[in-house]
């Protein structure tokens, strides 16, 4: 075969879409044997199987040519693919959804500060800590809280802190930092949906209590 249709070589000059199903086969098994070539072998999976996703460990052994070491790789291709795309992304869109990506934080012994960043799905897209050690305003600034929000295309952002003592009401500090960064959100156009006072066994919405619209 000429070098420019070898299919790893036609990869590298025109990009892994350009490849035919019997061609990214041929990549995962490499090398044939006397009589099939690794193309000839990826043809063969593609006539006589039409939905790959269901392929097992019988159905390759079954084609002559490939090798358990080639069966291996086929199969571990395809159980990526199904593990990638069966794959979640967290959605957030309330407090409880945030709660299971706030647990280090919920039962730290010092005070933390941290923002979730989502995108117009609510889907997390990123997690910052803010500040550890006693909350102050000018511990945390508006512009260490939305800077993440600016770099990660962030449609709106949930915040949270924990504290330590066990009470989960907000303090007069807490009110404060919350209406400072919720208009520097509203200047931002980046809405804060709720701000949570975490403990290690139950928490405190400021939506939920009305400091929040």
């Amino acid at each position: 075969m000429p070098t420019h249709l070898r299919p790893r070589e036609k990869l590298l000059e025109r990009g892994i879409a350009s490849l035919t199903t019997a061609e990214l086969f041929a990549l995962l098994i490499r090398t044939g044997r006397a009589g099939h070539s690794a193309i000839s072998l990826g043809e063969n999976i593609v006539k006589k199987y039409s939905d790959f996703t269901q392929l097992t460990l019988d159905d390759l052994k079954a084609i002559k040519g490939l090798d358990i070491a080639k069966v291996s790789s086929i199969l571990a291709a395809l159980e990526l693919s199904h593990r990638l795309s069966s794959s979640t992304t967290p959605h957030i869109q309330s407090p409880i959804d945030a709660l299971p990506y706030l647990a280090r934080t919920r039962t730290s012994s010092r005070e933390q500060f941290v923002a979730l960043y989502l995108n117009a799905r609510h889907e997390l897209i990123h997690q910052e800590t803010i500040s550890v050690g006693t909350l102050t305003r000018s511990l945390v600034h508006p512009r260490e809280v939305f800077a993440p929000a600016l770099t990660h295309a962030t449609a709106s952002l949930l915040i949270a802190h924990n504290h330590p003592s066990g009470d989960t009401e907000p303090s007069e500090d807490d009110l404060a930092l919350t209406r400072r960064l919720v208009e520097a959100s509203d200047i931002l156009g980046i809405p804060i949906l709720d701000h949570l006072i975490l403990t290690s066994d139950s928490f405190y919405s400021f939506r939920e209590h009305g400091h929040l619209t």
